[in-house]
Parts: C-alpha cells; sequence; structure tokens
C-alpha cells in the first residue's frame, strides 16, 4: 500500500491518467491525496471530477479555491471569468451528484503526521486548532443553507484572524486562509493580492510556511495553490502545484519514501490573458 500527494489538476485529466499509470496506482492498494483545485481552466473538469469521485474511498481531496467556485456558480451568486472552463460540469447530467459530493469534500485532511489543505494555515493556528476550524466551514457547506453560505463567501475582509470572529466573517477567513492564502505577516495578516515568488513579498510579510512562530511546523504540511512558486520539497513541506495548466508538469510525490512522479502538461492558460 502506498499513498500519493497529487498537485493542482485543474481539469488536466489526460495528464492525471497519465501520472497514475507512472506511479502504477493500484486502486485496490494504493490511495491518491488532491490537495485541491480539481477543476477550472484546464479542458475537462468534467472528467476529472468524475473520475475522482468513481475512486471512492480510494482518494482523499481537500477543497481549493477553484473548487470553491464552481461550487459558487452553482449556486447561482457568483461571475463567471474569462479563464473559467466549468461550463460542461455545469450542464452535465449529473451535475448535481458531482456537486454534492464535491460539497462534502474537506477542507483540511489530517492523519499522523501529516496534515493537506489546499493554500495554508495561518502561523497562529495549531493543526489541531485548524482541524477544528475546518469543520465549522465543512458543516456550512454541507448542510442545507449551503448556498446562503457560499453567497457570503468572496472577500477579502476580514484579513486576520481573532477567536472573536463569528458568523459569515468567521468562515471567510478560514477559507481564504486554507484556499486562497499565500503571503501573511507573523500575526496572522493575511495579503491576498501578490501571486509572485517568494521575493515578491511586501515588506513585512512572508510566505505563510516561513511566518515566524508557525505553529503547525509538529506536521508536515501539503498544499498547492502556488504555481509560480513551483514544486518545494522540504521536510516539513510539500508544495505540489507545478503549473500543470500553465504547460508545466503535473506532480505527484509517494509519502512513504518521498519519491516524486512527474508528467508533462500541455498548457491550456496562458498567464495574463
Amino acid at each position: 500500500m502506498a499513498t500519493y500527494a497529487i498537485g493542482d489538476v485543474q481539469g488536466c485529466v489526460a495528464a492525471l491518467r497519465q501520472l497514475l499509470l507512472a506511479f502504477g496506482f493500484d486502486r485496490a492498494r494504493d490511495r491518491l491525496w488532491f490537495v485541491g483545485d480539481l477543476v477550472n481552466r484546464g479542458p475537462d473538469s468534467l472528467a476529472t471530477l468524475r473520475l475522482v469521485k468513481d475512486l471512492g474511498d480510494a482518494a482523499v481531496t481537500v477543497l481549493g479555491n477553484h473548487d470553491f467556485h464552481l461550487l459558487v456558480l452553482a449556486a447561482g451568486c457568483g461571475k463567471r471569468q474569462r479563464s473559467d472552463t466549468l461550463d460542461l460540469v455545469l450542464a452535465a447530467p449529473d451535475c448535481d451528484e458531482l456537486l454534492e459530493w464535491l460539497r462534502r469534500r474537506p477542507l483540511l485532511h489530517v492523519e499522523g503526521n501529516w496534515a493537506m489543505v489546499h493554500a495554508g494555515l495561518l502561523p497562529q493556528w495549531s493543526v489541531a486548532t485548524a482541524r477544528m476550524l475546518a469543520q465549522e466551514v465543512e458543516c456550512a457547506l454541507r448542510g442545507d443553507n449551503w448556498r446562503e453560505f457560499l453567497a457570503t463567501l468572496y472577500g477579502n475582509t476580514p484579513d486576520s484572524w481573532n477567536d472573536g470572529l463569528h458568523g459569515a466573517d468567521r468562515l471567510r477567513v478560514i477559507v481564504n486562509a486554507m484556499a486562497r492564502m499565500r503571503f501573511c505577516t507573523a500575526s496572522g495578516t493575511i495579503e491576498l493580492r501578490t501571486k509572485g515568488e517568494t521575493a515578491a513579498a511586501p515588506p513585512g510579510y512572508f510566505p505563510w510556511f516561513d511566518a515566524p512562530g508557525r505553529a503547525s511546523r509538529d506536521h508536515t504540511l501539503v498544499c498547492g495553490h502556488w504555481s509560480t512558486l513551483g514544486l518545494t520539497l522540504r521536510p516539513e513541506l510539500l508544495v505540489l502545484d507545478s503549473g500543470c495548466v500553465w504547460g508545466g508538469s503535473l506532480s505527484a510525490v509517494r509519502l512513504e519514501d518521498r519519491k516524486l512522479f512527474q508528467v508533462p502538461c500541455k498548457q491550456y492558460q496562458i498567464p495574463g490573458k
């Protein structure tokens, strides 16, 4: 049995199939961890969702910002972006079934000394604290009023965490940190505009994983989201977004021995277009 953590697929299902062949995936024995952003910008989000859903317990996926975007559009409370490639999902005969499955995916997955999240964790959050906060979002997303929750999701404020936050503001900060964040301050103020490499950090901000005093350092964090950073492998950190949809590669790491597997990807999106 082996566990393979896989970077942002973003609808590039052909590359995903090639990657599964590259490491000889056996669904009866192995497990796949997806860091989120299964959908959008690539050519076949529908086939990607169907493939991962069909894997059942052999696959774990956390929610990324593009997965949330699909759910927001389906709830009728978001605007399509020019780079979106989600129409086939929304028009599919099994759309409701796929969305029901997607909105029941976790925001954070913790197993032993590993923790998987799409974007990152604020420095003051231990993994145990983050797990409880993620569950608040998961309850809202899985509940009867999930559309009302998604209608309040978008926004960059509040930009920092405090335990006194409540309602939509509280859930928005949790989602922004775990599904959108790249840079933050040591005290946990989130900066959501900058998308470049670590050297692009605004004054006083750090890549979230380098924030001083980060309380989650006792776990190895597995994440994606940051294609301009590229594949980053450290003892305590695996950042697996290697820019598949941008013409980079789709990457997987076997957690048991940290062996890296990659397949090249066709370019489906051009930065800035």
